[in-house]
């Protein structure tokens, strides 16, 4: 843990302070995993991390405070995506392997984060703007480069200089996002999960290069 942790009323938190207080973080993660967000209260947090809910409002103000917590980290290591865009090539076979790659990726982060992702969507559905502005920026952290592939692709003539780089580019990550929080759903449509990504895939490629992938 890096930099100072402080609690609700602003001290600094020593060692033994930050350790209790990541316990709180885990257990929490760990039971939003298994009970609806709106069912976690905070005394059964503090019992599973063995301590008292006095201890748990030293360093969060409610359940809500400390969700925005896990979220801020979440979002924060989904800079890890951008660098599976950002600079890659979308031509040729390469191009395929980018987008195989990103699907990988994107499906991979959203099953890790599954928990806290379903209570930031539900925040954000209801129009809590700390929960819109998180999700935004796990969004962004491949809008925005896929953004800048596609204009490099129509600065070069291999895309129709009427496409809107952001409208696709949008478009793509919502496909992707989409597909990421659905993904136990599919087998009920007879798709099994290893037939998920290479048709993912083909579809990120399409909608990108407009073409067809080199494989």
């Amino acid at each position: 843990m890096t930099g100072q942790v402080r609690t609700v009323d602003g001290r600094v938190a020593g060692r033994r302070g930050q350790e209790t207080r990541q316990k709180l973080l885990d257990c929490l993660s760990e039971m939003l995993s298994s009970s609806p967000y709106r069912d976690v209260k905070v005394i059964d947090v503090a019992r599973r991390a063995g301590t008292s809910p006095a201890t748990f409002y030293q360093y969060f103000p409610d359940v809500e405070g400390a969700v925005l917590e896990l979220a801020e980290t979440m979002a924060a290591e989904s800079g890890s995506l951008t660098e599976l865009v950002r600079g890659r090539s979308w031509s040729g076979r390469a191009g395929w392997q980018t987008a195989q790659e990103l699907v990988d990726g994107f499906l991979e982060f959203w099953r890790h984060n599954d928990a806290i992702l379903r209570v930031v969507d539900l925040g954000a559905a209801e129009g809590e703007k700390r929960f819109s502005k998180i999700r935004l920026k796990v969004l962004n952290a491949v809008e925005t480069s896929l953004a800048e592939a596609v204009s490099e692709l129509q600065a070069k003539g291999r895309i129709d200089k009427d496409v809107n780089p952001g409208a696709i580019a949008g478009s793509l990550v919502a496909m992707l996002a989409a597909v990421a929080s659905h993904q136990k759903g599919f087998s009920s449509w007879g798709v099994k999960q290893a037939e998920i990504k290479p048709n993912l895939a083909l579809l990120l490629h399409l909608g990108v290069t407009g073409r067809k992938p080199t494989k």
